[in-house]
């Protein structure tokens, strides 16, 4: 497997894991019965769930585009080392962006967020070169 597929790879995984401290968060404020159900008034929960849950979906948001570069790289034979420098800087950017949310540090999480941005640029830029 290249190293752009295993990047997606890890990329998924970290996604599918991201809800967990949040769903957890809201079982602790809330109770299990709340929270498996549709309490009309939910009890708050602590602000770092909060940016915790934004953090997941911001990363949903950006997984759709980063697979579908790092698939069309993959079919089209435009993988190469920096599509894969590109997919390895992606990923440690979401693990980074998500930290950063969640403990609330505003420049760092701005960051993060655009060097992972920059390296789905740098993907894009080389399929299109190619």
């Amino acid at each position: 497997m290249t190293t752009d597929l295993t990047m997606l790879t890890w990329t998924v995984l970290l996604c599918i894991v991201m809800w967990v401290p949040y769903i957890l968060a809201r079982i602790g404020s809330w109770g299990l019965l709340n929270a498996v159900g549709y309490p009309e008034n939910p009890p708050g929960v602590p602000a770092w769930a909060e940016r915790c849950e934004r953090a997941h979906r911001n990363c949903v948001e950006n997984l759709a585009p980063f697979a579908a570069l790092v698939l069309a790289a993959h079919v089209a034979g435009a993988a190469n080392e920096t599509t894969a420098l590109c997919s390895i800087i992606f990923f440690w950017a979401r693990v980074a962006h998500a930290v950063t949310y969640t403990l609330g540090v505003p420049w760092l999480r701005t960051v993060t967020f655009a060097v992972g941005f920059a390296s789905m640029v740098g993907i894009a830029l080389t399929i299109l070169a190619a």
